[in-house]
This record gives C-alpha cells, structure tokens and sequence, in this order.
C-alpha cells in the first residue's frame, strides 16, 4: 500500500486507488491513512465524524463505512483489477461484516500493532480485505504491509537534515530538506472534509513544513544563496505577517544582496504588524538585527550562521519534532524565533549592547 496525505489524499493497493469520494469515508480513510500500522481507537473515529455529537447509530454507521473501505480494497487486491480513479465508495448493509465492529472502546490514543503490517506484507496472494484493514481490540488498524508512506518519509528526511544542519553539514541540510519539502504537493489533506482530529494533524503537519522550511532557508543563506531566496522569502513573509524569523533571514538575505533600504523597510512592516494585530514589540534579537544593519557599512554585512537552537520547543538531534515557537534565551544576535534561527558572525550582546567585531564580511 502507497499511502499520499500530503495534500490530495492518495491511498493505493497494487496501484489501484482506494480512496472513496463520499465525504465521510473518505474521512474515515484519512485518519487511519496517517496512522498506518497503528491502532485507530473508535472514539477518536467518531469524533472525526460528529465532532462531539454522535448519533445513537454512531457505531453502527462506522462499521459500514469500514465495510466500505473494504470493498474497495477487495477490488483492488483481485487479480487484473484496473484503476479507474476514486471509487464511490457504495453503502453495504452491517450485517455483513463478520465481527466488523471494533471489541471495545478503551484505547485513547494511538497503539502500534505489529499482526496488521505482517497480515499484509506478503500482498495480494495471502492477503483479504480483513488483513489489509483489521478490527483489533479497541479500533482499526490500516495495514501499510510496507509501503509507501509520504508523512514517513518527510519525518525521516527532515530528520536528517537537521541533524546535518546541527552537523555543520550545510549543503547536505539543504538538499535533505528541499527533498522532504518536495513530497508535499499542497495542504494536507487537501481534498478531505476535517473534522477535529483531522484538523489537528493539519496543523501539526504544516508547522512541521515550516520549521522544515526554515531551516532549509538558513542553510542556503550559510552557503551565500541569499539571492536565490529572496523571492520565496517575500512570499514566505507576506504569508506569516508576524514569524520573525522568516523576517529575519528576509532582512539579512536583502542586505547582503546590497539593498540595505528594504530590509530596514521589513523591519518596520514586522513591527507595524506586531503592534497592530498583537500589541507586541520585534524581539530583542531582531532590533539587534535592525541596529547592526543601521550600522553597518558598506564594508561590513551580516552573515548567517549556526544558531543556538528553537529553545522552549526544540527537539533532540533527530530534529522531526520542531517547531517555529519563540527561541530561548542566548547571547547571540539572530537566534530568533525558528528552529536554529539566524546569528551574525561578530556580533554579540554584552551588557546590553551591540558589539560588532571584525568579521562581516560583504557577501557578493
């Protein structure tokens, strides 16, 4: 099984699409699609479909959208079966399920199974419908039988990359990361009704793009690419009005590419938007970006460079778990918000102030 979430759903059995076009199957899939190889529980299946507010025939219905989902792999797991699209995914009467109703509803969150993965692995010879979506203890379990996952393979990649990043492995952090970037083809689950847990994950999917993203940014900007992003920066900015650190590689990219006007015009956008929408102020950090810029001559610039981590929320080496929150506190300039944030060789805080050293150097 091929499993794609990472904007249309794209769930597929030797090639053959099983992602049906009724709106709440289709849920049902996509939350069992993001947690392959792992229980479902039953409750979190019915919060996505009512949202707090389920039918007495809650249960019953689910089993019939189960039975459905498992019509649609029966079809494609028989031999010459022929893709012809997003099934619709026609009603099947419950009773027809064969103890098709999960056998309880204790489990609240999401538990790894290893009977439905191994149920699946050997494909189509040995394998039924019941083997590829199993009624396990609790929930429902999609079996992946070692497939394709997109979500896995962008965890993995951007793993990798921030570990190059914390590695000094500037280059190969930007191609890790372009590459996980790359598997996405818009918003998750872009062409699925949410419901609460669904939505959740859209979040958490999108922040993860985006600490992705950012550190992909701020390892261009250490190999001197700050003229190749400057374009997507102005898009980045304009979308994330209030993220200071994406303003913050937008300022540096500007000044080092000679246009020291518009990323002092970047600063004061940032903290118009801030004040307006939040009431805020730019961070210590990012006036400290804006006075080295003010001060800086045509001489000197500032340079990108490792930064001190995304403090209150970054992970550990693996760095899947990151996110763009606020970064801790440190004595370098640039440590922004982000995940590794932006720094400038030579330039440090002591006892409050700017000291800028020898070492910016203009980047042409």
């Amino acid at each position: 099984m091929d499993i794609g979430v990472l904007g249309s759903l794209d769930v597929r059995v030797n090639g053959v699409s099983v992602a049906p076009s009724a709106p709440k199957p289709r849920q049902v899939l996509a939350l069992l699609a993001l947690h392959a190889d792992r229980v479902v529980p039953v409750a979190s299946l019915i919060e996505e479909l009512w949202a707090g507010h389920p039918p007495r025939s809650a249960r019953t219905t689910l089993q019939t959208y189960v039975l459905q989902l498992r019509e649609l792999i029966a079809a494609a797991l028989a031999p010459g079966a022929v893709d012809v699209g997003s099934a619709s995914g026609t009603g099947t009467a419950p009773g027809r399920e064969d103890a098709g109703g999960a056998a309880g509803e204790g489990l609240s969150g999401f538990g790894d199974v290893e009977v439905g993965t191994s149920r699946a692995a050997d494909g189509a010879a040995g394998c039924g419908a019941k083997d590829v979506l199993v009624t396990l203890p609790g929930g429902y379990l999609l079996s992946s039988g070692g497939g394709f996952s997109d979500v896995r393979e962008f965890e993995r990649l951007a793993g990798l990359g921030y570990r190059a990043m914390d590695g000094g492995d500037f280059a190969g952090s930007a191609r890790t990361l372009a590459s996980a970037l790359d598997l996405w083809s818009g918003t998750a689950f872009a062409d699925v009704q949410a419901g609460v847990q669904l939505a959740m994950e859209v979040r958490r999917l999108e922040e993860s793009r985006l600490c992705a993203l950012d550190q992909r940014i701020e390892a261009d900007l250490r190999l001197g690419r700050h003229r190749e992003v400057l374009a997507e920066l102005t898009v980045l900015t304009s979308r994330y009005r209030t993220h200071e650190n994406l303003h913050a590689q937008f300022m540096i990219a500007l000044h080092r590419s000679g246009r020291r006007g518009e990323a002092l015009n970047v600063f004061l956008q940032l903290r118009a938007t801030l004040g307006r929408e939040l009431g805020l102020e730019p961070s210590p950090r990012l006036r400290g970006l804006q006075h080295t810029i003010l001060t800086a001559t045509s001489e000197t610039t500032p340079a990108p460079r490792s930064g001190l981590g995304n403090g209150s929320s970054a992970a550990g080496s693996s760095g899947v778990g990151r996110t763009s929150g606020q970064a801790g506190s440190g004595a370098d300039i640039g440590a922004i918000s982000g995940t590794d944030g932006i720094d400038m060789d030579g330039v440090e805080v002591e006892g409050g102030r700017v000291v800028r050293g020898a070492s910016l150097a203009p980047v042409r």
